[in-house]
């Protein structure tokens, strides 16, 4: 939320992001060459498999690259373009620890050139190592479109939501679940306290409310939630020392004490047609005061 720079384009977010392909289909193909993907499904459980093991290469190679692409994730978030995308992805790599990602229903269609599918799927993550380590499972569905192009199929626009909220369980080092926590997209936490803000190249503090809104110690910052599901936390702030505001996206810890996300402009004095998402940064947010007890 500091100075401007116009050249600056934002850092990937967290998450996965919460992160979030839904094209997570079980892994029921065995590696393949090019040559060997003669279906519009081939290649859907190809960039499953290499999204369950973080090949951001065959993710590149089978999903187009146009400008205008669109796609659509849990959160009410969108991607457009190849890169905006990309790096959510290595985001989410870098988060966890492994995926699985069964697949409970999955349908295509063709017509010439072009196929659609529909699938329902569970999304599992791992967070942590040993006796910490965290599963997270978050039931989608997916719909997408893929395109035949020069002999290949590739996919062009997909779209996520959730069946429900998601079960989080701790995990042992044998791999057995323990205590099970259901957290529904309607729980939202208690935010007030005091909370550190780290970026790159400063760091400031926040008093929030019970809601998440509340001020920090830059330039008269203020800021305001605007929605909470899955452990994504959304906002905007404001900075009237500085006339500018914008929002921001973080991903907030399973125990509450944490947050890492990006930031990024809307507005910096009388410039308003900045792309959303596109100039700003990372940060972490870190509470200074115990989290409320419930």
């Amino acid at each position: 939320m500091p100075a401007f720079h116009c050249t600056r384009t934002r850092r990937s977010p967290f998450i996965g992001g919460i992160l979030l392909l839904a094209l997570m289909v079980a892994c029921g193909v065995p590696p393949s060459r090019a040559a060997d993907l003669n279906t519009p499904e081939d290649v859907i459980r190809l960039l499953v498999r290499a999204n369950a093991e973080k090949d951001i290469a065959t993710l590149s190679r089978y999903m187009v690259h146009d400008t205008d692409v669109v796609g659509y994730t849990i959160g009410g978030r969108k991607y457009v373009g190849w890169p905006a995308f990309e790096r959510v992805m290595k985001d989410e790599f870098d988060a966890v620890a492994r995926l699985e990602i069964p697949i409970t229903e999955l349908k295509v269609w063709q017509k010439g050139d072009v196929a659609w599918f529909s699938m329902e799927l569970d999304y599992i993550r791992y967070v942590g190592t040993g006796a910490g380590q965290s599963r997270m499972s978050l039931p989608l569905r997916e719909t997408g479109v893929l395109e035949r192009r020069d002999g290949r199929w590739m996919l062009h626009v997909w779209h996520e939501s959730s069946q429900r909220g998601p079960a989080l369980k701790a995990v042992n080092p044998g791999g057995t679940a323990s205590a099970q926590k259901i957290s529904t997209s309607s729980e939202t936490p208690d935010f007030s306290g005091e909370w550190e803000i780290e970026e790159e190249d400063k760091s400031y503090r926040a008093m929030l409310d019970k809601a998440g809104n509340g001020t920090y110690t830059h330039k008269g910052g203020i800021l305001k939630t605007t929605g909470f599901a899955n452990r994504l936390w959304q906002g905007t702030w404001q900075q009237p020392e500085n006339d500018r505001e914008g929002g921001f996206e973080v991903l907030l810890s399973e125990d509450a004490k944490e947050a890492k996300g990006i930031w990024w402009y809307s507005r910096v004095g009388d410039h308003k047609n900045i792309p959303p998402r596109e100039h700003g940064g990372t940060y972490t947010w870190k509470r200074l005061t115990p989290p409320p007890a419930h």
